[in-house]
């Protein structure tokens, strides 16, 4: 077998059943295996998935094992030559996998792969290419100084924005949404280390990739990420975690600056902790005193291009949910260029929608790169589940 997929699952059973959805297309004529492994959701998310995809392999765990520990489940029963980690909140673009594989089998000394990862808006995340966050490279990152000079090696080298996005690139740092690695390798140097609950783990593994030997790589194939509630970096619970992960990487790999390090490192957690908690008190007084009685997305406008088919089923299922959209019939043939050039400023928040049975992904991943506007993002009509999939809802 050549690959095998593996998904760690917690609470988002729709957005992985897009996910796998994008995944049977991409791997058309690639002998591979998707392993799902559950974190003790309490959705029904194994339930609801087995009935759709009955061939998909499940691990339920019976607690939230954390990303990592569940991530080497799945690992260990792989049987692919390669392992593709995966994260359930992404859409694979048709070409994607065959092209990664295609790459790792031409670079035999590659330790782990990457994909341009795009956001829901048509930007490029920079988690797509990122360096080893050694102490003075945090530094940079933490204090701002990558933003003020984005092309430096030296203070831009957390992000790596020196790089061009359209060219293969050997890189730092791999992405744990989007992680490709031949089997044997990652058992030699050993697999994710259980050390990180979730954030840092990935970096943790790319950088013993390199320590031994390896190289890891960018290759400008997509995806598009959406990033959920545990991504937003203004929470108060993701600078616990993420900013904790870091001090587990500096305390494991530079252990003789860790000493002084410990002192910023705790002082940055509690700053930004800070910060997050006071912003989230303060959204909820306003939002108390009755100044945020309108739903954030009351004024979202959405524009649904859809099949002939799947008119009236769009048109009820937007009825049914009373949203204000837009319905046109459309298809690859008809509007070749996709969403480019007509979507304007026509609300203060615009979910251009595309029915995923006569869109390609790769196709819409090429009209948001035309066009990124942080007004505009992208969700999928599936007419085999009649339901719409934005970053931030689910109509249904």
């Amino acid at each position: 077998m050549k690959l095998s997929v593996i998904i760690v699952n917690y609470n988002v059973k729709f957005y992985l059943a897009q996910c796998i959805h994008s995944l049977e297309k991409a791997l058309c004529g690639v002998e591979a295996e998707i392993i799902v492994v559950d974190n003790h959701s309490r959705d029904n998310s194994v339930e609801y998935l087995k009935k759709i995809y009955p061939n998909v392999h499940y691990i339920e765990n019976e607690h939230n094992d954390g990303f990592a520990k569940a991530n080497n489940k799945g690992i260990r029963l792989a049987k692919g030559d390669y392992v593709l980690l995966l994260n359930p909140d992404t859409i694979v673009g048709e070409q994607t996998i065959a092209r990664a594989v295609n790459f790792l089998d031409m670079h035999s000394g590659s330790g782990t792969l990457g994909v341009k990862m795009l956001n829901a808006d048509g930007t490029y995340a920079m988690e797509s290419r990122r360096g080893v966050p050694t102490p003075m490279t945090a530094l940079y990152k933490f204090t701002g100084l990558w933003k003020r000079y984005p092309n430096s090696r030296k203070f831009a080298r957390y992000y790596m924005n020196y790089l061009s996005w359209d060219e293969p690139h050997r890189i730092d740092i791999v992405s744990g949404a989007f992680c490709m690695v031949k089997r044997e390798v990652i058992m030699k140097v050993g697999l994710l280390d259980e050390d990180y609950f979730m954030y840092g783990e990935d970096i943790d593994l790319s950088y013993r990739m390199q320590k031994a030997g390896y190289t890891n790589w960018y290759l400008p194939v997509e995806i598009l990420h959406y990033k959920g509630e545990s991504t937003q970096k203004t929470s108060f619970r993701y600078v616990h975690v993420f900013y904790g992960a870091m001090f587990i990487f500096f305390r494991k790999h530079f252990a003789s600056a860790s000493h002084w390090l410990s002192i910023p490192v705790h002082i940055a957690i509690f700053s930004k902790a800070t910060l997050a908690l006071f912003n989230n008190v303060r959204k909820g007084i306003i939002k108390s005193l009755g100044f945020f009685c309108q739903h954030k997305e009351k004024n979202a406008k959405y524009i649904i291009y859809c099949s002939k088919h799947n008119l009236a089923k769009c048109n009820e299922l937007i009825n049914n949910n009373g949203i204000s959209a837009e319905v046109v019939e459309a298809s690859e043939d008809t509007m070749p260029q996709g969403h480019t050039g007509e979507v304007g400023q026509k609300a203060s928040e615009v979910y251009v929608v595309y029915d995923a049975s006569v869109f390609a992904y790769r196709h819409v991943f090429a009209f948001m790169q035309k066009q990124p506007q942080p007004h505009v993002k992208i969700g999928f009509y599936h007419p085999e589940q009649n339901m719409i999939i934005t970053p931030n809802e689910i109509l249904r």
